[in-house]
């Protein structure tokens, strides 16, 4: 066999392999390895596909964009830019990476509310897990109209906050973020709630905001039923609740240990030594479970409690001003022996 033969035998074997290769570093670009590791990627509203590619670029979401941007117009991604939430895991794919942002079927957001004493801090707690724009989420809030939709003011609309754990798109809405959370409290509030509201003689918004005073006041729930009846009583007698976490809300001071001076004088509507009744609104977004507590509240002749003496958090409970001061004295002693200002 001549060398010219031997040369022209292996063409075809050349060009078989070539051809594999090809065919495998196409199957690498398209299924291969492409994200570094698991990160959540998000698309705004209005995004385009030019903007999610730079920040994929950019924030190193993918290591060959141009790779990526080659299927991903094959796939006609531009025209199926959806936005959200993405968890991109380490390891995936351009075809797979792809294929979620043309879905659009996002990762819900968990959004955790537990106790937030203004609206500013519920704001801040919403815009800061969904797309909702806080500016937008303040607008609705204050607005009288809006917040009327729902039975309540723009002092009481932290009523319809019950804590709980709520899942949303993040793409959600201000507007439609609050009606769901308002919706758990249209369910919260039962007809069995109501009616025991109603027999203690006061309206859900009433019950809420004694209950966010409660929950400033303890942590101990074997009190809470009993701070409940203290300040149902007082309401019913006509006489000032008296309650130390008003004032620090009205001050706007939560760090506070000592109520005194000044403080018990100050003008706001929200300091129930200065003024009579409730406050405006409540003063944080109490638990499902103190407000239960005000509404299975005992029947008591109690009218004063203050902090034990020993400090363990827990509180001891008077019907007479005579009894309420021995108590009240004890506890004072105690912090000045502990420094306590």
């Amino acid at each position: 066999m001549t060398a010219a033969r031997k040369k022209k035998s292996k063409l075809p074997a050349i060009i078989g392999f070539t051809v594999l290769a090809v065919a495998a570093i196409a199957l690498l670009v398209l299924f291969g390895p492409n994200l570094r590791r698991t990160r959540y990627f998000y698309v705004h509203t209005g995004a385009t596909y030019d903007q999610v590619l730079a920040t994929l670029r950019d924030s190193g979401y993918v290591r060959d964009v141009k790779s990526f941007d080659a299927i991903a117009r094959a796939a006609k991604l531009p025209e199926h830019i959806h936005p959200g939430k993405y968890e991109l895991k380490g390891g995936m794919s351009n075809y797979a990476i792809i294929r979620l942002l043309h879905s659009g079927k996002q990762t819900p957001v968990k959004l955790v509310i537990n106790k937030v004493r203004t609206r500013h801090d519920f704001i801040a707690l919403v815009s800061s897990n969904l797309e909702a724009d806080s500016t937008q989420l303040m607008q609705l809030l204050s607005d009288t109209s809006y917040v009327s939709e729902f039975g309540l003011d723009t002092n009481t609309i932290l009523c319809a906050v019950i804590p709980d754990t709520y899942e949303f798109l993040w793409n959600t809405s201000a507007d439609k973020a609050f009606r769901k959370i308002q919706k758990n409290y249209t369910h919260f509030w039962n007809d069995d709630r109501r009616q025991k509201a109603h027999r203690h003689g006061v309206t859900p918004v009433e019950a809420t905001t004694i209950a966010s005073i409660i929950e400033e006041e303890t942590n101990k729930a074997d009190d809470k039923p009993n701070i409940a009846s203290v300040y149902l009583n007082r309401l019913q007698k006509g006489m000032k609740l008296q309650a130390d976490p008003t004032v620090k809300y009205a001050v706007g001071d939560f760090t506070i240990r000592r109520i005194a001076g000044a403080m018990l004088n100050d003008p706001s509507p929200y300091n129930t030594y200065a003024h009579t009744g409730l406050p405006p609104g409540p003063i944080c977004t109490p638990s499902p479970a103190t407000i239960d507590a005000v509404l299975n509240a005992p029947e008591t002749d109690y009218l004063f409690f203050c902090a034990k003496s020993d400090l363990s958090g827990a509180s001891v409970f008077a019907a007479t001003a005579d009894e309420h001061m021995k108590n009240a004295r004890a506890y004072q002693q105690a912090l000045n022996e502990r420094g306590i200002h």
